[in-house]
């Protein structure tokens, strides 16, 4: 990948922009869902620099104040109930904790959706149905069954066969799986039939939550909550890595009764807690939350209306919600013939991991009008670029 792109080196970065090494300067509209607040920002920034100049790292012996404040401030923000944070050090590990405590209920039959991405440790890449990443790994954890997203009916067959013994992992956007967004009242539906058969519910918000959708969670669109929460990439602010898992009282009993049944040596630590506090202090100072849901708006239409020349023989869709928006192709090759022409102008975007004909746009909620206009001509630059060398 990094002869492709021509060797060059990410050195420096701020807010939406990255530096290479070469003098080159790219405006970030990828990052993987991680920069919700762009890249260094000063906040956070400063606040893991204090907290590296106090205590960065904990003995794990006694009481860690930082872990307690940033656990607070996410749980303020977290659907009623949800308030016993667990921080780890990645969503995958996030992905992990809960399918551990799952199987502490007894939930040890686990149901996933086709095209949902969850990690590539190998509890998350049993639940990341993908048969590419998952094939040279035989045999992942048994008796895991994939449905169809979206499909509420394929979810209720798999759970009237494993009654009382089911967990259900799902996202309320795929966001590798090429930003598929289900149809309203899925989420409800999805609840509702993991209460009618004894099901655990775990919502991964990684790439999802924090704003990335234009409200605190996808969940809030329709006041779901599920038995624990999956959080991540925008935690970080930036800065340092840090993820979490949340869950209900209720859900969270087992490690509330042995601490130790799952733990981890830098897990909540006191720098990644500091990045994860300030992110969240950020956010509700300059109403994050907000600005990517209006960015979004204007994102997204600006987009479809770059493609619209292109529908059909191109672009087959345009869709998103928030700062979350997937372009579909019509073939696969374009996505790489797109990408390689936006970042030989200065834009660095994504493709999807389980969605080879979507480019993936995760901009920053920090992004100014006059990069947006740098993007928007950009992509219409590349756009044309691409088109023609696909007639060719």
């Amino acid at each position: 990948m990094g002869r492709v792109l021509g060797g060059m080196a990410e050195v420096r970065s701020e807010g939406p922009w990255i530096h290479t090494d070469d003098g080159r300067r790219l405006l970030d509209f990828g990052g993987y869902g991680v920069f919700i607040l762009g890249h260094r920002h000063p906040a956070v920034v400063a606040a893991v620099h204090r907290q590296i100049d106090l205590h960065p790292l904990a003995s794990r012996v006694f009481l860690e104040p930082v872990a307690a404040r940033a656990a607070q401030a996410l749980a303020a923000h977290t659907p009623p109930g949800l308030d016993f944070v667990h921080f780890v050090n990645s969503g995958a590990e996030a992905t992990e904790a809960a399918l551990k405590l799952a199987r502490a209920h007894g939930r040890n039959a686990i149901v996933t959706t086709r095209k949902g991405f969850h990690g590539k440790t190998l509890g998350a890449l049993s639940v990341t149905a993908n048969t590419t990443y998952q094939a040279p790994f035989q045999p992942l954890l048994p008796d895991t069954t994939q449905v169809a997203y979206g499909d509420a009916a394929d979810l209720k067959q798999a759970l009237a066969a494993r009654r009382d013994r089911a967990c259900v992992i799902v996202e309320p956007v795929q966001g590798e799986g090429g930003v598929h967004i289900p149809e309203p009242g899925y989420l409800t539906e999805v609840t509702a039939l993991c209460r009618e058969f004894g099901a655990l519910l775990v919502v991964d918000e990684i790439q999802t939550g924090l704003g990335r959708l234009g409200t605190w969670w996808g969940v809030d669109a329709e006041g779901v909550r599920p038995d624990m929460l999956l959080v991540g990439k925008g935690l970080s602010g930036g800065v340092v890595p840090v993820a979490a898992m949340v869950a209900t009282a209720e859900a969270y009993a087992p490690f509330s009764r042995d601490p130790y049944l799952h733990t981890s040596t830098f897990g909540a630590s006191p720098i990644a807690c500091a990045a994860a506090l300030a992110a969240v202090r950020t956010m509700e100072r300059e109403d994050t939350v907000a600005r990517a849901a209006g960015l979004g708006a204007r994102i997204l239409a600006g987009v479809r209306e770059t493609c619209a020349p292109y529908r059909e023989i191109l672009v087959q869709d345009v869709r998103g919600r928030g700062l979350l928006v997937g372009i579909e192709f019509t073939e696969e090759r374009a996505v790489g013939e797109l990408l390689l022409e936006l970042i030989a102008r200065g834009v660095l975007v994504n493709h999807s991991l389980n969605s080879t004909r979507v480019l993936r746009l995760t901009p920053p909620a920090v992004v100014e009008d006059t990069a947006l206009d740098l993007f928007f001509s950009t992509l219409a630059e590349a756009l044309h670029v691409t088109a023609a060398h696909m007639a060719g």
